[in-house]
């Protein structure tokens, strides 16, 4: 199924009004992401390039560079949320679960929400087996927490033609890949509809800090820039507004104060409502009367 025959064409300027509970304006969501890096593998990302060129294997400069966010920079970015009561969202690798356990163990102490982020960290069209990792990431988080978790970011945000599909088979209600609005919206599937999320390519930490090279006040900048037009619209019809975090980008000691300042400006407003991405699916549910009749 192509994008298009997805998600029909819906002007934001043409929907209902939606409301927020309390009056709110926006509902600012937070992606903190946990991954696991396979140290025989080449590595998802690097800080540096390798001397001489080549991909060599181990990466001992790149993976601890990684590692570090899980061993540190994590705890810095809970404690940032723990000072304001924000409850964030965690997309984790099924792996990563076991790995990191003290990670999955502190989110889960918070009430965090946990979002199946691929079994491992590689990309859905180089899985082996495209639904059996979708089903053991969900297996895994489950166990784990109890609860199957109903939201998917897949690694890279990468899918194939057929990722919604599966997604909505194997019980997921809402998809974080797609980044085409600022209100969720549903795509049509072979199930059942499935719930975008409103998500971001730009107000997220790679992009900015490893792709584009800003220095970390970017990140603040961007960020509360975006916030403030969408606080702005949001006063006639609800905006929702997602920031993606990793623990070894802006969990850092020289970053992680720009990160905390950029939430303090978000919650010195009275009509933003910090939420997880469960709970702006379940309160646009409750706003629009449920999902589509017909997919």
């Amino acid at each position: 199924m192509l994008p298009m025959e997805r998600i029909p064409y819906s002007p934001i300027t043409r929907r209902p009004k939606l409301a927020l509970p309390d009056g709110k304006r926006i509902a600012v969501w937070v992606l903190v992401s946990i991954e696991e890096w396979d140290i025989n593998s080449p590595m998802p990302r690097t800080v540096n390039t390798p001397p001489a060129g080549g991909v060599p294997t181990p990466d001992i400069p790149n993976w601890t560079w990684h590692e570090y966010g899980n061993r540190v920079g994590f705890w810095r970015l809970a404690d940032a949320l723990d000072k304001l009561g924000i409850e964030a969202s965690m997309a984790i690798n099924g792996v990563a679960v076991k790995t990191y356990a003290p990670i999955a163990e502190a989110a889960r102490e918070r009430g965090w929400e946990f979002i199946a982020h691929g079994y491992t960290q590689k990309n859905l069209q180089k899985v082996e087996d495209e639904r059996a990792d979708i089903r053991k990431t969900r297996d895994v988080i489950a166990e784990f927490t109890g609860q199957a978790p109903r939201g998917w970011v897949g690694p890279g945000l990468a899918e194939t033609w057929n990722t919604p599909d599966v997604l909505a088979e194997e019980g997921f209600s809402y998809v974080c890949d797609w980044v085409h609005d600022d209100q969720p919206t549903w795509l049509k599937t072979k199930a059942r509809p499935l719930l975008s999320m409103p998500f971001t390519q730009e107000i997220n930490d790679i992009p900015i800090i490893l792709t584009q090279h800003h220095p970390a006040a970017e990140y603040k900048a961007r960020t509360i820039a975006q916030f403030e037009e969408l606080y702005a619209e949001g006063e006639t019809n609800a905006r929702v507004m997602a920031m993606v975090v990793h623990p070894f980008i802006m969990g850092v000691p020289h970053r992680i104060a720009l990160l905390r300042e950029t939430f303090e400006h978000m919650a010195s407003k009275s009509g933003t409502a910090f939420m997880t991405a469960g709970a702006i699916h379940d309160w646009y549910l409750a706003a629009t009367g449920g999902p589509p009749a017909a997919n």
